[in-house]
């Protein structure tokens, strides 16, 4: 970005490339002997057949202020669980592998379900809900960093400007959440945040009013993005969502439990590109469909928190006023890539559009359906209070040392 606009009631922290990545790199090795550092990546078995994560781990190779990466494995049987281990051998930071549908996460995961503690369903959210309990487990770490497993763009850069902002004292920031343009090439990407997000919460501000939580949700330029970083006390009372609704979950919270001075966004690549959703008009159980879905209940659990009280006129009218302003950003948007040079398909713009204001209206019918089902996975303080004084459960997220690496 070129300017110092603070676009909301967060603050932006700018990249204007005066500080050099061996600068930053250098202050992150010596901020880091007082505040060690984990890094978590969520992944898919698929994201390692990927030449993304190939490059991740190659330049996470270049970092020595890590003290330990956590791998989520998900979608993994046993044969691949093994190739995996051989794969992660090229990763010279100290690493763990937690193996989601291995027997010792499932016989935890069972364990915490029959105390109706255990996440819902599988998903991203699930994934980093164990890894978080992991790092929260070793106690080893001041703090923590999130970022997806298939950015293609992905150099060692990104990582260390999402970590600066917590890691540095100077800056003292208990949340961060990375942001970056989707443009690449001569695409523009983000159409879950330009063309749902975004219109959907100036459509709830129309329909609701002015409104602290919309505010904060609408300062983030890019409130979609899977890169973000924590200080540790804020992983034991962090509530997240198991389904595609994680990272609007986790601003929420923020919003719930820390002041907005204590939060901060930062620009932290200068071009960003990763694998695509498909839109799956006709599967609401797949793609950028079932995420839309997911985050809508998101949206609306959370201001039904605040007692905000919904109806099926209330989500007819939002369908309405949402269709309305998206069309018009499709608009906007068309204008800024003529601008720009940038190929614009207006006509698949508009038939995402359409898609998610169905979507909206399937997830208020979901709503209503069970307006009382609890939509967050319970915090890790809940859990280990319950397995204090009921099992050793808690024992499974123990692991072997193998080789230097620790596998789950």
């Amino acid at each position: 970005m070129s300017d110092f606009h603070q676009n909301g009631i967060i603050t932006t922290l700018h990249n204007f490339n005066n500080l050099s990545k061996k600068t930053i790199e250098q202050e992150l090795k010596k901020f880091s002997k007082k505040r060690p550092v984990h890094l978590i990546l969520p992944s898919l078995f698929s994201e390692l057949k990927r030449p993304a994560l190939k490059k991740i781990i190659s330049e996470l190779n270049k970092v020595d202020y890590i003290s330990e990466v956590i791998i989520g494995l998900d979608q993994a049987n046993e044969s691949e669980f093994k190739y995996s281990k051989k794969f992660f051998k090229s990763l010279k930071i100290p690493h763990t592998i937690l193996w989601n549908d291995g027997p010792k996460l499932l016989k935890l995961n069972a364990e915490l379900e029959s105390i109706n503690l255990a996440p819902k369903e599988f998903g991203k959210g699930r994934n980093v809900w164990y890894c978080l309990g992991y790092s929260i487990s070793t106690d080893k770490a001041e703090a923590i960093a999130i970022h997806d497993c298939d950015i293609v763009t992905y150099t060692s850069d990104i990582l260390s400007k999402l970590i600066y902002p917590i890691v540095n004292p100077n800056l003292n920031f208990e949340f961060c959440k990375g942001y970056y343009p989707r443009v690449y090439g001569s695409k523009m990407s983000g159409r879950a945040s330009r063309l749902l997000v975004t219109p959907l919460i100036k459509s709830l501000k129309k329909i609701i009013g002015e409104n602290e939580y919309l505010d904060f949700m609408d300062s983030f330029r890019y409130p979609l993005a899977g890169e973000c970083s924590f200080r540790k006390r804020i992983l034991r009372d962090l509530k997240i969502p198991s389904d595609w609704g994680l990272e609007i979950g986790i601003l929420s919270e923020m919003h719930r439990n820390y002041r907005n001075s204590k939060i901060c966004q930062i620009d932290i690549a200068d071009k960003y590109e990763h694998k695509h959703q498909d839109l799956s008009d006709n599967d609401i159980n797949k793609g950028l469909s079932k995420m839309s879905i997911d985050i809508s209940k998101t949206f609306i659990r959370k201001l039904a928190t605040q007692g905000h009280i919904f109806s099926l006129e209330t989500f007819r009218t939002l369908k309405a006023t949402y269709l309305r302003t998206a069309l018009d950003y499709v608009e906007i948007y068309k204008k800024d890539a003529i601008m720009n040079d940038i190929n614009y398909d207006e006509h698949t713009e508009e038939k995402a559009v359409d898609v998610f204001s169905e979507n909206i209206m399937k997830a208020g019918e979901i709503y209503l359906g069970l307006p009382l089902d609890t939509p967050f996975i319970p915090t890790w303080n809940r859990v280990e209070s319950c397995l204090l004084y009921t099992s050793d459960a808690a024992d499974d997220l123990l692991c072997v040392d193998l080789g230097g690496r620790r596998i789950i």
